[in-house]
Order: C-alpha cells, then sequence, then structure tokens
C-alpha cells in the first residue's frame, strides 16, 4: 500500500499528463508503469454520505433564478446558467461568469475551459459529477465583458443559497473575478492564491480560472500547487455532521 508522499507524486505525474505538460526524465530510470486512472484511485477524504437534497428548496430557488430580473443583463440572456453537478458535494467550484456557450447549453464551464477543469478535477481523483459548479453570475455578461458590481450584488444571494443547500466542505475559485467577489476584496490573484480563506466559515482555496491556463499553460504548474493545497485543506479539516 503507498503512503501519503507516493500518491501525491502519482496524483502530480497524472495532473501534468493532463495538462499537456512535459515531465524530463534521465535517461537511466525506468520507464514508470502506466498511471492508474482516476476512478483507480482512492477517493479524496471527506466525500459526505448523507440524506438527500431538499429537492422543495432546489426547485424554488431554480424557478426564481430562471425568472430572474433584478438586474439588465435578463434582456440579453439566451437563459440563465444556474449550476451543475452533486448537490451533496464536498467540493464546491466557483468561477465567474457564463461565456458564450454556457449561455447556450446552459451548464457552467463548458467547451474548452470546461474540459480542461474537467482534467484538472481528475487529476485529484474526482469527476466532474460529484462536484457542484456555478459562477458568481447566472447570465452571461454581453461580449463576456466582466461583470459590473451591481450584477454580482442581485446574484449573489442565489450563490449564497446554493452553498448553505450543498454545505460544501471546500470551495475552489476559478479567476480573480470569482476570488475578488466572494472575498470583497480588489486584491490581485497572485497575492490571494496560496493561502487558505474562509467562505462563510468554508474553507476557501483560489486558483487560475481554466480560460487563462490555456492562454498561458505555464502557470499550469501553479494551478497544481492551488489543487494541492486544496486536498490537503480539505484532508486536515474536520468533518462536521450534517445537519
Amino acid at each position: 500500500m503507498c503512503d501519503d508522499t507516493d500518491l501525491k507524486e502519482r496524483l502530480r505525474l497524472q495532473y501534468l499528463d493532463a495538462m499537456g505538460i512535459p515531465v524530463w526524465k534521465l535517461r537511466s530510470q525506468p520507464v514508470p508503469a502506466a498511471e492508474p486512472a482516476a476512478d483507480a484511485l482512492p477517493s479524496p477524504p471527506g466525500r459526505r454520505e448523507c440524506e438527500g437534497p431538499d429537492e422543495e428548496n432546489w426547485d424554488r430557488l431554480a424557478a426564481e433564478v430562471s425568472a430572474c430580473t433584478r438586474c439588465e443583463l435578463h434582456l440579453t440572456r439566451t437563459q440563465t446558467v444556474f449550476g451543475v453537478g452533486n448537490r451533496r458535494a464536498t467540493w464546491m467550484v466557483i468561477g465567474e461568469a457564463p461565456g458564450e456557450q454556457e449561455d447556450l447549453q446552459g451548464e457552467p464551464f463548458v467547451g474548452r475551459a470546461g474540459q480542461l477543469l474537467n482534467e484538472m478535477l481528475r487529476a485529484i481523483g474526482l469527476k466532474r459529477e460529484e462536484v457542484y459548479i456555478a459562477n458568481i453570475l447566472k447570465c452571461r455578461p454581453p461580449r463576456n465583458r466582466d461583470p459590473k458590481p451591481e450584477e454580482a450584488a442581485a446574484c449573489e444571494s442565489y450563490l449564497k443559497r446554493q452553498i448553505a443547500l450543498i454545505r460544501p466542505r471546500i470551495i475552489l475559485a476559478a479567476g480573480r473575478i470569482a476570488a475578488q467577489n466572494l472575498l470583497k476584496t480588489t486584491e490581485t490573484i497572485g497575492k490571494l492564491r496560496g493561502r487558505v480563506h474562509r467562505y462563510e466559515n468554508i474553507p476557501l482555496v483560489i486558483t487560475y480560472h481554466p480560460a487563462y491556463l490555456l492562454r498561458a499553460p505555464l502557470e499550469k504548474r501553479k494551478a497544481w500547487q492551488d489543487l494541492l493545497l486544496a486536498v490537503e485543506t480539505l484532508n486536515r479539516s474536520p468533518v462536521t455532521p450534517s445537519s
């Protein structure tokens, strides 16, 4: 049975492979065996087994979001992008706002950025359907511009209610916009990364948005450090019984 160091190294190699980052090896070293698939790795500790979610509250919230007219974005959206995933998830991923494909499909993190997010999750032994994914905004800003403060404020209560229903044990904020809105700060993502924050008393780790990583692939190594920090934080966090 491998120890934590061996497991961490296996996850690291799997992540680098998924991200397309070459791993240099000495010629004298034997070729390692193929890495196991993500679903063959031990499950990250802390996955919750509890009663089913409160479907009535979820349905009510989803209906409110679908009919929302709190800001001007309802005039230009194709549809709202509520969120997707496991409503009992230990992990919650929060991005900034829907893009063009998200607006068309009604699901956050699709397209190339969504595929990259899936690979990042796979590298730490998670499948997309095991986490819950949402955005700061539920509607797409025109031309994918940054959300306006009043737009983020209009959506904030929806996100808070989603978090309260899920009760995740850790939140991964993807990108500057998500981080700054969750933490109510103007600090740069470079200053916010690398440490554990808290949102509603839930550990919060910040990483780069997958869309940014597609434009700046050299930053993928830093994103791996962020994922490791999140895993280690979750492993250290006590499990609180569901109420």
